[in-house]
């Protein structure tokens, strides 16, 4: 069995830098295309945001922990003063 297909309608030759169908007018009548993101879209949107500017900026902490690493082990940082107000800041965050 063989089977023959003929055009359907009329189609234009391909040319050269020109695209199909480049020449004909453009319908300007029909309505813009619009698209409306549902809140969780937008929520997630945001969340993505969020993450890629958390990620982004430096850890501060880090460098914190440098320098107290760097003051805890100099002897003349850890005095009666220092101690007794680290105590006391321990014993306020647990009620005492």
């Amino acid at each position: 069995m063989s089977m023959t297909i003929d055009r359907v309608g009329y189609s234009e030759p391909i040319q050269p830098g020109r695209r199909p169908g480049a020449g004909e007018a453009v319908n300007q009548t029909e309505k813009p295309v619009s698209i409306t993101l549902s809140p969780e879209a937008k929520e997630k949107s945001e969340l993505y945001q969020a993450i890629k500017v958390v990620s982004a900026a430096s850890d501060v902490r880090l460098e914190r922990i440098q320098e107290l690493k760097q003051k805890i082990n100099d002897p003349s940082y850890l005095n009666e003063k220092i101690i007794s107000a680290t105590a006391d800041k321990i014993m306020d965050f647990f009620g005492f």
